[in-house]
């Protein structure tokens, strides 16, 4: 029991690590994140509201104050790494970054925080 929640709260951390470090860029270099979405072919009126749900979702995956809030929490951070990875994969960019190692984390977080938390 205790390595499942070392494993647990490990990924959990860095997950939302990288969704912080994420929607922090968003913020600050919204200029240079709005060229990236343009040459991916994404609308850039998306940056801020996108950086404003990772936190968001951050906040509900760490508080968990509702189990429906969590789940919509973690689907869409699975969305939007799938998305993310598919767009770096298809604009020719290296397949191993940091949206395929979050959608890497994202699976042990989930279902061992299912296990232990709930």
């Amino acid at each position: 029991m205790r390595i499942k929640q070392i494993i647990y709260w490990l990924t959990t951390v860095l997950l939302c690590g990288t969704m912080l470090f994420s929607a922090t860029m968003y913020f600050t270099k919204t200029d240079m994140v709005k060229g990236f979405f343009e040459s991916f072919n994404y609308p850039t009126y998306i940056v801020i509201p996108l950086a404003v749900l990772k936190v968001l979702g951050v906040v509900m995956i760490l508080w968990r104050s509702s189990k429906w809030l969590t789940e919509w929490a973690y689907a869409g951070f699975f969305f939007d790494l799938v998305l993310a990875t598919a767009a770096h994969y298809y604009a020719g960019d290296p397949i191993f970054g940091a949206s395929l190692i979050g959608l890497i984390l994202i699976f042990p977080s989930y279902f061992l925080g299912k296990y232990i938390r709930d």
